[in-house]
């Protein structure tokens, strides 16, 4: 399909396939393989770099809708739609960067900032993807949307399936989501069908309903999402004035951001937006690491599942995560790295982002753990200069922080529960309501 000056196509990622269909078929899958699927471009841009660099800044203040977004700003690298003005937008993107003294020095370097995708429109980086996949959706004419989910997915589909006029479906382990994000779909009209079983089960039978009826898919598998989610990379470049950093850190669960990131540090590297293209460091859970474990193991071709993953850090508590062939392609693409980091390592983490006055869900603490641990052990140089992306709002899972600070962390795990060390607790302290008693525990 022939989208402006742009042809725009389906291609499978697999390198013995590289199969080309029309973007107008409704694949998630190749038809001919298996294989996942890219959007991929013949690109045209009609203009230089530095003149785009500045059509981009230039959109901000523009009063087309569509530009408001930190996703759609962008349409020359993902030119999925000839008209802006039928995008689902909540206005997503648009995330901060945040300097982080005390998570710099925790971690033993001289300058680390967060990119916090917590701050979109529902919490988390599924926004940036959701809004192209749930256009994407629409544009195909499809009723219904649905997605497997440890919960920030099903909050960001359910609320962009709101304002497209759209049913949505979602699939959640039963017990094994937080409050915080069921809340979401719940308020946002989603039917939430809580299995009994893990994601890995939710993802495989979302996957077969959707080959099998008219719901359309929305996990990481749908390459919509995906070229959503490249914008972060581009959006944080530009908010580098378009200098990349050394190294980018970000959670591994799923595995799309990942697949997502490398896709679009190659593109703009191809395009000549940046003159060369930063590391990528994938933190996992220990608990739920079987990306690290591939990574790790002579024979990378095929994945070994974790049938009963164990961490608190919902959000990637993920044992088969169906992009890791377009995730290990970026690895390859940034000579990239996966590491591993421990329950305890997490929360120390995750206190310590709190204490810049940031804080974020458990599972992107894992990128400040990891930057530590790469660090301790000269992976990464001092002087370095690190991004790390904090995926999911604070408030996604609260209950976790106040375990934490409550000193009641534990975790569950097939060999029983364990404790988790609680290194910087800040508890509640309580009084009578008795002002000299207050003074004298106050000190004042």
């Amino acid at each position: 399909m022939n989208i402006g000056n742009t042809a725009a196509f389906l291609r499978c990622t697999e390198t013995d396939c590289s199969t080309k269909y029309p973007i107008s078929e409704r694949y998630y899958s190749c038809p001919g393989c298996g294989g996942l699927l890219d959007i991929d471009y013949d690109f045209q841009l009609g203009s230089p770099p530095d003149a785009l660099k500045s059509t981009f800044a230039s959109r901000k203040l523009e009063s087309e809708p569509a530009y408001r977004s930190g996703v759609w700003r962008f349409h020359e690298l993902l030119p999925i739609m000839p008209d802006v003005s039928r995008v689902v937008t909540l206005f997503e993107g648009n995330t901060p960067i945040y300097e982080a003294p005390l998570s710099s020095e925790y971690c033993g370097l001289a300058g680390l900032r967060f990119k916090h995708q917590g701050m979109n429109p529902t919490g988390s980086f599924k926004d940036n993807g959701m809004t192209t996949g749930v256009t994407a959706a629409r544009e195909y004419g499809a009723a219904a949307v649905a997605c497997a989910s440890t919960g920030n997915t099903s909050a960001s589909m359910a609320a962009y399936a709101a304002r497209a006029g759209m049913e949505a479906v979602v699939f959640v382990p039963a017990g094994r989501i937080s409050y915080g994000k069921l809340a979401q779909a719940l308020e946002y009209g989603a039917r939430v069908l809580e299995l009994e079983g893990s994601f890995d089960d939710a993802m495989r039978i979302v996957r077969e309903l959707a080959l099998e009826t008219p719901l359309y898919l929305l996990n990481s598998v749908n390459p919509f999402r995906l070229e959503g989610q490249k914008t972060i990379i581009i959006e944080m470049l530009e908010q580098l004035d378009w200098a990349a950093p050394d190294w980018i850190i970000l959670p591994g669960g799923n595995l799309g951001n990942c697949s997502a990131f490398g896709k679009a540090l190659h593109e703009l590297s191809s395009l000549g937006f940046i003159d060369r293209i930063p590391r990528l460091a994938v933190i996992q859970a220990k608990g739920a690491a079987p990306f690290y474990k591939l990574f790790k193991s002579e024979d990378r071709e095929k994945l070994i599942p974790i049938d009963h993953p164990a961490t608190l850090a919902t959000a990637i508590r993920i044992g088969n995560p169906v992009s890791w062939p377009k995730a290990l392609r970026s690895l390859e693409w940034t000579n990239g790295i996966v590491e591993q980091v421990s329950e305890n390592e997490i929360a120390e983490a995750k206190a310590v982002i709190g204490r810049d006055g940031i804080g974020c869900e458990p599972a992107s603490a894992v990128t400040l753990a990891g930057a530590k641990q790469l660090v301790s052990r000269h992976i990464i140089e001092r002087q370095a200069s690190v991004v790390c992306v904090l995926t999911g709002n604070l408030l996604k899972d609260p209950g976790y922080t106040m375990d934490y600070h409550s000193r009641k962390l534990r975790l569950e795990t097939p060999e029983g529960e364990r404790m988790i060390l609680v290194t910087r607790a800040n508890s509640p302290e309580r009084l009578p309501a008795d002002k000299a008693a207050i003074r004298r525990h106050l000190k004042l």
